[in-house]
């Protein structure tokens, strides 16, 4: 069964930085894309940033310069890189893979990110 597991997160100030996690059991070259949402309370769920099975990444332009997706194939790993976090970028972070075939939406269990001003 295809599952993500997410690390990371927790409670930064603000200009901080926090790295999450998103493993998969098993290849992580079964999902194309992948990407990183979140949803901050009373808000719906937005993407923030997407990477390819051939390292093709997207970031939003919300955080565009200050978060950064990346994969380590080896590891069965992608991550999000978040720097110099706003008050605004508070939110529960959700990783998800696409299973091509059949086609299959998988989701991390979440993680929350908060910064405080």
């Amino acid at each position: 069964q295809m599952q993500l597991v997410q690390s990371g997160g927790g409670l930064v100030q603000a200009g901080g930085s926090l790295t999450l996690s998103c493993a998969a059991a098993g290849s992580i070259l079964s999902f194309n894309p992948m990407r990183w949402y979140r949803q901050a309370p009373g808000k719906q769920r937005e993407v923030v940033a997407s990477i390819t099975r051939g390292n093709f990444r997207n970031v939003e332009d919300s955080v565009r310069g200050r978060f950064f997706i990346s994969r380590d194939d080896a590891k069965n790993t992608i991550y999000l890189q978040m720097n110099n976090l706003k008050p605004e970028d508070t939110a529960v972070y959700y990783c998800n893979g696409v299973v091509p075939k059949p086609p299959q939406d998988v989701w991390g269990q979440g993680t929350q990110v908060t910064v405080s001003s």
